[in-house]
């Protein structure tokens, strides 16, 4: 393979694990740029959105392009290519085996074990529900609702991928089991059981990361990211409306 060719898809490859993992642009354009020039491309040109990476190298006269098919938010896979990025530069590693650990990274699972990630999501939503002036009655209740909502939101997005469909359903489950816990009793406030589970669904780092790119100036990033992030709330909030306008 001539190198430029090997420089080029080592680049797009770091940068597509990178954006799929949930990485604020200015982070993957410093990292992906830090690559190229420590592999010996200078004076490459790299464009990076949340749909796609162009990357050339000018005296070849042609680019690349590689497609951004999903996005998730997965941080330890964006610190492992920066650890891989900061080897290549101190010569630890070659660029043939850095592509070759980012292959292996890129067909690495992007998450924690299910039980694991609804473990946290229960952790977090019933701790937070207290937070916000629930009283431990709504405890249990928060976490069964937060199990549940995050259950079926795992299960869509991993055997349907249906974007935003997910959310829905999750909020509708969440606003039912809430409001069916305080009816038996064995809750207090249905509205702040709700609040406290839908807490692992709110999309926080997109939201962040639009605000980060925006003031980067990577305006179609940043926009991009906060209408998918302005969707997914829509999604949750519609879910819970329905809940409500029917119960």
């Amino acid at each position: 393979m001539d190198e430029n060719d090997l420089v080029v898809e080592t680049v797009l490859l770091a940068g597509k694990i990178m954006i799929e993992s949930g990485a604020d642009m200015t982070r993957v354009d410093d990292t992906l740029k830090r690559i190229a020039a420590n592999a010996g491309a200078e004076d490459a040109k790299i464009f990076e959105t949340t749909t796609g990476i162009v990357m050339s190298i000018p005296h070849k006269k042609r680019a690349q392009v590689e497609t951004i098919e999903k996005r998730t938010i997965n941080l330890g896979k964006v610190a492992q290519v920066n650890d891989l990025s900061r080897a290549f530069q101190a010569k630890t590693i070659s660029l043939v085996e850095m592509k070759e650990e980012l292959l292996k990274l890129c067909d690495a699972p992007a998450f924690f074990a299910m039980w694991w990630q609804i473990l946290a999501a229960v952790i977090v939503s019933s701790t937070l529900a207290v937070m916000y002036g629930a009283c431990w009655q709504d405890f249990v209740p928060t976490m069964l609702a937060s199990a549940v909502g995050y259950f079926l939101f795992y299960f869509i997005n991993k055997n349907f991928k249906f974007r935003f469909v997910s959310e829905f359903v999750a909020a509708v489950v969440i606003g039912l089991t809430s409001i069916w816990m305080v009816k038996l009793g064995f809750g207090v406030n249905a509205g702040l059981i709700i609040v406290g589970a839908l807490m692992p669904l709110v999309p926080g780092v997109p939201i962040t990361n639009s605000v980060r790119d925006l003031l980067a100036g990577h305006i179609l990033s940043g926009l991009a990211r906060g209408t998918e992030a302005l969707l997914v709330a829509g999604a949750l909030g519609l879910g819970i409306a329905v809940v409500f306008r029917f119960m």
